[in-house]
């Protein structure tokens, strides 16, 4: 197989249950330790607290789960910021990291994305067929950045045009639209219940006043340095997720984007332990990135696979699309990990789908947008054909 079959699940308070996962045909549980807070250590026993949920799953049915990607182990934002007390949480980080390789979880995904993780300016976007999807409008960000948020020097970010076209809308637009447009850029990640604000947006993107691009790069080069050496000997990978959408957004910096990006931070750390969770929405709502190239030129980085698709309406808004349509090309690139596979000889890597259309029975549920069951279920079951397909067309000419 190219891939381990794999499924994001967020804790016995997910929606969906560890005996819906194993019924989707998943192996692998991506998850996390969410009540803990950021920065504080991983202790052994709520490691081992953890899996034990998953062993006791393993009665159900025949085949078993088990924990094989942690997604996410967050850095803590002192040390993105390069504050005097990062080496403090570095080191708290170097102890999860050895806390998790003693209880055999070894590869990590993280990302270096200042105050915010993914983005999306509509959470609840209506699809022709009915079913609901992510959506991303850079006219839309334009209108909270500066008449909801009112952040000081807004208009810097963005555009004539952008700016123009959102005064233009902001002047016609409901009040309803406008909750949405706030709801979604404020929601919380799905272990963190209890969201931001717009007092606590503010007190981040203050707290990152002054620091650019460069800056933030040096500082997660700095922090890998002290890493990657220990979790290499610890047989460990982590895997930098690339910033979602890979360009500033609020006049953050970012600095996970792209080919050079990734050049840059690979070849200052050479490790191999120093990787790559290669995220195909994250990477593919820049059209500007060859994501076929990507893989080919990273494959022995990369460590684990998001795979979903991305459908770019026009140069201001991108929505996420079935996984196999849209603008990923999604036949090429699991083509692409199946011929690096076959070169480089490598087991096949975790790989979940990412994120899913809100669908069916799921519309009137509560669920957390992306994460609804039977999206990701349609999801991994037509890229689990996929990939049978291309492995039948390989062996059998």
């Amino acid at each position: 197989m190219i891939f381990e079959q794999s499924w994001r699940w967020y804790g016995p308070k997910d929606s969906v249950s560890l005996s819906d996962i194993k019924q989707a045909g998943a192996h692998g549980v991506v998850t996390s330790l969410h009540d803990i807070p950021v920065g504080d250590v991983w202790p052994v026993a709520a490691i081992k607290k953890h899996i034990e949920l998953l062993d006791n799953s393993n009665t159900e049915l025949p085949f078993e789960l088990h924990w094989n990607v942690v997604e996410s182990l967050p850095v803590h934002e002192h040390i993105k910021q390069g504050r005097e007390d990062r080496d403090l949480y570095i080191d708290n980080y170097i102890t999860s990291l050895e806390n998790l390789a003693a209880c055999g979880v070894k590869t990590i995904c993280y990302n270096f994305m200042p105050v915010l993780d993914w983005l999306r300016t509509n959470v609840s976007y209506q699809l022709g067929d009915g079913s609901k999807a992510l959506c991303y409008n850079a006219i839309d960000l334009a209108i909270f950045d500066r008449y909801i948020l009112k952040r000081e020097g807004a208009e810097e970010s963005y555009s004539p045009e952008i700016l123009q076209q959102a005064e233009v809308k902001f002047k016609n637009i409901k009040q309803e639209e406008l909750e949405i447009l706030k709801n979604s850029l404020l929601m919380a990640l799905p272990g963190d219940q209890k969201g931001f604000t717009l007092e606590k947006l503010k007190k981040g993107l203050a707290d990152y006043s002054g620091i650019s691009a460069e800056k933030l790069r040096e500082n997660l080069i700095y922090f890998l340095r002290k890493v990657i050496p220990i979790v290499h000997d610890l047989g460990v990978d982590l895997a930098i997720h690339p910033d979602d959408p890979p360009w500033s957004v609020f006049g953050l910096p970012r600095v996970v984007g792209n080919a050079a990006d990734l050049t840059e931070i690979f070849e200052a750390v050479p490790q191999t332990a120093n990787g790559l969770t290669f995220c195909s929405g994250s990477l593919g709502a820049s059209q500007k990135n060859d994501l076929v190239e990507l893989i080919n030129r990273f494959y022995e980085r990369i460590h684990f696979v998001h795979l979903r698709s991305v459908h770019h309406d026009s140069d201001v808004q991108f929505y996420e699309a079935d996984h196999l349509e849209g603008s990923a090309g999604m036949e090429k690139l699991v083509n692409a990990f199946y011929e690096n596979q076959q070169k480089h000889n490598r087991k096949p890597l975790p790989m979940r789908p990412d994120h899913g259309h809100q669908m069916l029975d799921d519309l009137s549920k509560t669920t957390y947008p992306g994460y609804s069951a039977i999206g990701r279920l349609r999801g991994l079951a037509e890229l689990r054909g996929l990939e049978r397909g291309i492995i039948f067309s390989k062996t059998t000419n």
